[in-house]
């Protein structure tokens, strides 16, 4: 059979179908127990409305490698953080025209969670000269921005820093 990871972690997200669950960062764990796959994962929201069709599609996904035995379960803590987004699944976002959120540094002072992130880049031409259009956009962990410098609309990925 194959990875239980390779499969879980190839899923892709219903309401961001470029990018995987893995790419995401809501794939914690995935591993084989004899012949049940176990899978962990954690949404982004803790009311994410794409999570039954997720836990769905993970579960056809297995079956279709020939995993009978399935267990997935849902883990709330340590909360989901943008910060698990991978490089390729930031890389992704942007070129479907969503400005990924930023990553965080290494070292010294992180914003707090509270305060407004800084706002982002144009993810078309790469301006920072940015307004919010509204805090939400067709998705809860999305905003609607417009680039003042080329005037066109475009979605944000909301940061949610980690407090670690």
């Amino acid at each position: 059979m194959v990875n239980v990871r390779d499969i879980a972690g190839g899923v892709l997200d219903p309401e961001l179908p470029q990018l995987t669950i893995d790419e995401l960062g809501i794939l914690r764990d995935a591993h084989a127990e004899g012949q049940r796959a176990v899978v962990t994962i954690t949404p982004t929201y803790t009311a994410c409305p794409a999570l039954e069709t997720i836990r769905a599609d993970i579960a056809t996904a297995l079956r279709d490698e020939g995993w009978a035995e399935i267990d997935i379960h849902t883990v709330f803590a340590p909360a989901w953080s943008s910060d698990w987004i991978t490089d390729s699944g930031r890389e992704k976002l942007e070129r479907a025209g969503i400005a990924p959120p930023g990553a965080m540094p290494e070292t010294g002072v992180r914003n707090l969670p509270l305060l407004p992130p800084p706002a982002p880049r144009c993810p078309r031409c790469e301006s920072t000269d940015v307004e919010q259009l509204s805090r939400f956009g067709p998705t809860a962990c999305l905003a609607l921005w417009r680039c003042r410098g080329c005037a066109e609309p475009f979605e944000y990925f909301k940061s949610h820093l980690s407090c670690g």
